[in-house]
């Protein structure tokens, strides 16, 4: 006999599931971040949203999430996901030439911010070890929230990304003492120099060696093992074992799950199974990271932030502003450009993640009082959703500008981003219309969506890799080679007019070249 299924006790996943289906296809639509809808969709599903209506209007309990707590701790996965798929585009090596980005740029970053917002407390009246919490709780950013960002634009791999991932990363690492410091200064009243404060790290260090030890040892044959099976469900449960396991091994180190699902995308990284577990993995993450930023939105206390406005936007303006100068001013004497210090600080300037971890600790060891602590958590939650914005003035359409597109004499797009190729030929064309462009394209249709935008030339990957194929092939059964070259050439330009014809969509990119619009 079938078991007896309670509807109501899967509403939140509906709810969830019903919010993915709608948000991710309608932002996307928009060209805007779905991040910015999930927040939007936590703050309406949550209980200070549709929840403090279910009152007066009992039908609105069928919106409402009823089980916040449970949703946070199931989101949590999601930075863990996302950590573990940053790992595998990674490897020691590259980590290995970053390390001064990391641990210099990093390392200086969290020192100074803990340093100028501890600082900034203590004026404000707060005690030193309340101050010191506080400093430490906001000097960390969102690596769930940044991320993300960085890769929807195509900007890890710039010189902003890759200097805000080394800071993400050590931030990360940072973690661990935090914390351990938090519980010595509620123990003690003071973190002092002792055998036993050294001890309190033992755990964490050997939390790392065992990780990457036992990876070494212990991925590849597992991995081969299991791929010899040719069993597509096995493989993905061992991925995710490999996920969640790491995660569970350094969260027992006391450091977080997400710093072990790097360490065990690093070890994968260097095996033949990386993009097999990156496809694998992707969908896991793709969901968890949006329930994550679900659960942000449902976090955010609008009853306090409507109580007292004044106190929560300063707070969360006021420690932006503290984050995004220190990063700055870092980024400079760290030889990066202005704008890519810019970019950095303003990605950076947000609380993150680890915000509620630290000052919940601190609520609980009696440093921080809980009114305090209530407000700094609103006023991070405030500066998480701000981030999305923030990084849009990275993205802004005067960008090509700023690169010299006014004295240039052609321009080049060679993204691999079909959107992004042809966000950068419509705006180029608007700024430019004598300007010479030729596009990258995934095939002949989008070759004739960029000529209707106005691209001067468009290369379509698919039919040049076949006239290239065709070219290898006719040499190498003896056609003589003046001769294949002649007739590649001329299959090329056909391709090309047939694309450009007046009658096709391609037809506007002569009408550009003319001197306007078709």
């Amino acid at each position: 006999m079938a078991a007896h299924v309670e509807p109501g006790a899967y509403k939140d996943v509906v709810l969830f599931l019903a919010t993915a289906g709608v948000v991710v296809p309608l932002f996307r639509r928009w060209r805007i971040s779905p991040i910015l809808g999930f927040l939007g969709a936590g703050v309406l599903l949550g209980p200070h949203g549709l929840g403090a209506l279910a009152g007066d209007v009992p039908w609105l309990d069928n919106l409402t999430i009823d089980n916040p707590d449970e949703v946070a701790q199931l989101a949590e996965f999601g930075v863990v996901f996302l950590l573990f798929m940053i790992g595998l585009e990674l490897s020691w090596e590259r980590l290995r030439t970053m390390r001064r980005f990391v641990f210099g740029l990093g390392g200086l970053q969290v020192a100074l911010s803990i340093a100028v917002s501890a600082a900034a407390a203590v004026a404000l009246g707060q005690p030193l070890g309340a101050a010191a919490a506080i400093g430490a709780a906001l000097a960390l950013s969102s690596t769930a929230i940044v991320m993300p960002i960085l890769a929807e634009q195509r900007r890890q791999h710039s010189p902003a990304g890759r200097a805000t991932f080394a800071v993400l990363l050590f931030q990360d690492l940072a973690v661990a003492p935090v914390l351990v410091g938090l519980s010595l200064l509620g123990r003690r009243g003071g973190p002092q120099l002792s055998p036993d404060l050294l001890l309190a790290f033992a755990p964490a260090v050997i939390g790392v060696v065992a990780l990457v030890v036992l990876g070494r040892l212990v991925l590849r044959p597992m991995l081969r093992s299991v791929a010899r099976a040719r069993s597509e469900e096995l493989f993905v449960a061992a991925c995710l074992l490999v996920v969640i396991g790491a995660g569970l091994v350094s969260q027992l180190a006391g450091l977080s799950m997400a710093l072990g699902a790097f360490i065990a995308g690093l070890l994968l990284a260097e095996t033949e199974f990386r993009h097999e577990v990156e496809v694998t993995i992707e969908p896991f993450k793709g969901l968890l990271l949006g329930l994550f930023f679900v659960s942000i939105g449902i976090g955010l206390n609008v009853p306090l932030l409507l109580a007292h406005p004044l106190q929560v936007l300063g707070a969360s303006a006021g420690f932006a502003l503290l984050n995004a100068v220190v990063i700055f001013g870092l980024g400079l004497a760290f030889r990066l450009k202005a704008r890519a210090a810019g970019e950095a600080a303003l990605l950076l300037a947000g609380a993150g993640e680890f915000a509620f971890v630290i000052l919940g600790q601190a609520m609980d060891e009696k440093l921080v009082d809980r009114p305090v602590g209530q407000t700094l958590l609103v006023a991070a939650t405030l500066s998480m959703v701000s981030i999305p914005f923030l990084a849009m003035l990275a993205a802004r359409p005067d960008f090509l500008a700023r690169c010299g597109l006014g004295a240039a004499s052609a321009l080049v797009v060679t993204m691999d981003d079909p959107d992004g190729a042809e966000a950068i030929v419509s705006t180029a064309r608007a700024l430019r219309p004598d300007l010479t462009i030729v596009a990258r394209a995934r095939d002949a249709r989008h070759a004739a969506r960029l000529y209707d935008l106005g691209a001067t030339d468009a290369v379509p990957e698919t039919v040049e890799a076949s006239l290239q194929l065709s070219e290898a092939l006719l040499v190498e059964i003896g056609v003589p080679m003046g001769l294949v070259i002649a007739s590649i050439h001329e299959r090329r330009d056909e391709i090309r007019q047939r694309l450009n014809r007046p009658e096709s969509l391609g037809g506007r990119a002569r009408a550009w070249r003319s001197g306007g619009p078709a």
